[in-house]
């Protein structure tokens, strides 16, 4: 005779087995995906969002190793000191549009989709 077979001639084994046969609550819960969803893809802008504005705190480095040079560049050659200061305006202005790029992705990631 098999286990089941033996299991469900005893008492307690068929309360077992009726237990076993009802669906779980996880189960039934499992089928409603909808709230969830929402949630997945909330979490996913917000994470999309935050490794966008990454490139904010990359942009504030660029600007800083710019000026940073800038002054290097000032103590070794002052006669150059026009030519430097539009070298640095120029890298300056670069550094910056790309961190106004990463917050403008940023801002596109949570208020647009």
């Amino acid at each position: 005779m098999s286990a089941i077979a033996r299991l469900s001639l005893t008492p307690c084994g068929r309360s077992v087995l009726q237990r076993l046969s009802q669906p779980s609550v996880a189960a039934v819960r499992s089928l409603q995906t909808t709230p969830a969803t929402r949630d997945i893809d909330s979490a996913a802008k917000f994470i999309g969002a935050g490794a966008a504005t990454v490139g904010v705190a990359g942009s504030g480095a660029g600007i800083g190793s710019v000026f940073g040079s800038l002054i290097i560049g000032y103590a070794r050659n002052p006669s150059l000191k026009q030519q430097l200061f539009s070298y640095a305006i120029l890298g300056f202005a670069l550094s910056e549009a790309m961190g106004l790029f990463c917050l403008m992705m940023a801002f596109l990631l949570l208020f647009a989709f």
